[in-house]
């Protein structure tokens, strides 16, 4: 340009210039957008990423918790959540048993989409495939530092151990407590053994029903764990971890043992109360307060969202009011007692009473982080609208499906089952009386929260867009299945069938 007007006449040049000039000056001084302006245009929210803890509790009912109305075990440190955080009364998770509720909840998929089983063994021969993106590979793919501590029960050999799915540590029992030890499992050279049993014996392939081994990253280093004092050690590793990240962000996931059978407390909280599972849930409960309390001695509270829920129903405490327990797809199967807390950006004693699930967790925390979504499909929404207690917010949820057992469907106040009442076991704990001969079940889950009066009669426009949203589901979950990864077990591993 500046060739071209220097081999021009000084008449051309002159007026060019000036042009020029004008334009210039009219660039400089227009008004520039502030951050204001940007944070108005942007949907993500003006926060820094947040450390996340989520808490996931075994076999805790709905009605094990002060907050929902226990009258056995004390629970002040989780009513005290509950009253400094959002209380959510319809919050659902992705299957009424263990490893398909995991499932649902690291990867925000139904495990049927994955190919999971609903409960796996220690002679499982398949776990989570690596391909799935956890809420721990989002977070860590942004910077955060993750940590497992607790059950996992996602597959307990290569390739799908914790540190294998976006963690980089791991410490707690690879799955249930009422499980055996697999042989397969590699051995710390510094392993601890109890109750008498020598390394000769755990070599030789020993098992024992409600042994189960204790591990740090990908080795055995207790056998068998002392399970009186689990829930004590998950607390103060975590207590840990918080201390020595706060600097954040960080991820941590706290899936207690307890309070699944076997029962067990430590000292301090054994003959407690009247019943070892009340025991049991105030141990749980005080070692949420510890963790509230190292989360304020850090100074993090403003920036640490803390989510509180069960993986199901009671298996031993209380589901009530609502129908059912643990392995029903009723309510009290798969309804879960559920509190988060985030100061300053949570409302403090709000309830939300919107449908949300276990499986909108990955989608939330992947738009308060500004994390990538995975690049498979997922079954979750982003629930930070009714979290942050935006005014009118309602459920992503038009219908919420669950294919376990026989199937349900949940939208808004109501709650759908395309087969008979009776003929399924998830009426057997509950020995229900006056039972409809109707082939199918429609409860209001307002008025009867306890699912006692089928209505499927009254509203037949109702059970048929519920059938269609159900076998809807049902096919687009046949058609878009991915893979379970194959557990990988070394060169002459022992058997890992179940003691007798």
């Amino acid at each position: 340009m500046q060739c071209v007007l220097l081999s021009m006449p000084l008449r051309y040049r002159l007026p060019i210039l000036l042009l020029l000039a004008a334009v210039l000056s009219m660039v400089f001084f227009l008004p520039q957008p502030s951050v204001a302006d940007e944070d108005i245009q942007g949907d993500q929210p003006t926060i820094k990423p947040p450390n996340v803890i989520l808490i996931f509790i075994d076999d805790l009912g709905y009605g094990d918790v002060g907050f929902n109305g226990a009258t056995g075990p004390r629970t002040p440190h989780l009513d005290k959540m509950a009253k400094e955080g959002m209380l959510f009364t319809d919050f659902y998770v992705g299957c009424p048993v263990c490893s398909g509720s995991r499932t649902a909840l690291l990867t925000g998929t139904h495990y049927q989409r994955l190919n999971m089983d609903a409960v796996l063994f220690p002679n499982s021969q398949r776990g989570l495939h690596p391909n799935e993106v956890t809420i721990a590979e989002m977070l860590r793919a942004i910077g955060y530092q993750t940590t497992c501590i607790g059950k996992w029960h996602l597959g307990h050999l290569p390739p799908c151990l914790p540190t294998m799915q976006g963690f980089d540590s791991y410490y707690g029992i690879p799955y249930s407590n009422d499980m055996w030890i697999d042989p397969a499992n590699k051995l710390s050279e510094k392993i601890v053994l109890r109750e008498g049993i020598t390394i000769e014996q755990v070599q030789k392939g020993h098992k024992h029903m409600n042994w189960v081994p204790l591990m740090r990253d990908e080795e055995i280093i207790e056998y068998p764990a002392d399970q009186t004092t689990l829930t004590k050690r998950y607390t103060e590793e975590a207590m840990r971890f918080i201390e020595a990240e706060k600097e954040g962000p960080f991820f941590l996931y706290l899936p207690h043992t307890m309070v699944h059978l076997p029962l067990a407390v430590s000292s301090t909280f054994a003959g407690r109360t009247e019943r070892l599972i009340w025991d049991a849930i105030e141990e749980v409960d005080w070692s949420v307060g510890q963790i509230l309390q190292a989360v304020q001695r850090a100074g993090i509270e403003e920036q640490t969202l803390i989510i509180f829920t069960s993986d199901n129903g009671a298996a031993v405490g209380s589901s009530l009011p609502l129908r059912s327990r643990k392995g029903s797809v009723y309510d009290g199967g798969i309804r879960e007692p559920t509190v988060m807390q985030w100061k300053g950006k949570i409302p403090a004693g709000r309830i939300c009473r919107e449908v949300t699930a276990s499986v909108d967790l990955l989608p939330t925390l992947a738009f308060l982080s500004d994390a990538k979504l995975p690049s498979q499909p997922i079954d979750g929404y982003n629930i930070w609208p009714l979290m942050e207690g935006k005014p009118n917010a309602k459920s992503p949820h038009e219908t919420y499906c669950l294919l376990h057992g026989p199937g349900t469907v949940r939208s808004g106040k109501w709650k759908y089952y395309p087969w008979q009442e009776g003929k399924h076991h998830e009426d057997r704990p509950r020995k229900v009386k006056n039972l409809s001969n109707h082939p199918v079940q429609l409860y209001d889950t307002v008025a009867d929260i306890g699912e006692t009066t089928n209505l499927a009669p009254q509203y037949p426009e109702i059970v048929k867009r519920l059938q269609i949203a159900f076998e809807n589901h049902q096919a687009d979950l046949k058609a878009n299945q991915r893979p379970a990864a194959n557990l990988e077990r070394p060169p002459g591993s022992l058997s890992s069938d179940r003691p007798r």
